[in-house]
């Protein structure tokens, strides 16, 4: 419910107790938003360790592979298949990390424009200003993504040019 409604709800209530119970709902309602955007911000670190812990472990399967598949009596043409399909679940773990993000993002920019609304109603129009995309490199999100479309990248083209063409 917006802060409007709720407003619109105690009119019907005149007197300095239907003002205090807005007031007390506005306060309310901003601290949801202040523990929603900290959440939002938590949720960016922990999709990046899942990443980076089943990356990490993915491909150290792969180089395993990689180093002992003749020692293990493994077909090569059945290795680079491995090595292929362990970086194809990297991927779908990349692509999911993403889009956790790139949700995350949507969440916090929707929980700042209400926080914005409020904060006009509350204090006075423009006391907080809403987010810019403009500011798009100072958001530690970018370079989150940025490191996971690199290390992605990284990953497929060591295994194009070194690991995939050795296992003959």
């Amino acid at each position: 419910m917006t802060v409007r409604r709720m407003v619109a709800a105690t009119r019907v209530r005149r007197g300095p107790e239907a003002a205090g119970l807005v007031r007390d709902l506005q306060v309310e309602r901003y601290k949801f938003l202040q523990q929603q955007l900290h959440t939002v911000n938590e949720n960016v670190y922990r999709f990046l360790t899942i990443y980076q812990t089943l990356a990490t472990t993915l491909v150290a399967g792969a180089l395993a592979l990689w180093v002992g598949y003749r020692k293990w009596g493994i077909d090569p043409a059945l290795a680079r298949h491995g090595v292929i399909g362990v970086l194809v679940l990297v991927s779908v773990v990349a692509v999911f990390t993403v889009l956790l993000i790139f949700v995350g993002i949507l969440n916090w920019l929707d929980y700042r424009y209400e926080e914005c609304r409020l904060t006009d109603e509350i204090v006075y129009p423009g006391f907080r200003s809403p987010p810019r995309t403009r500011n798009l490199l100072r958001w530690y999100e970018t370079w989150v993504l940025l490191f996971i479309a690199a290390s992605l990248a990284f990953m497929w083209i060591y295994a194009a040019v070194v690991v995939l063409p050795t296992m003959r």
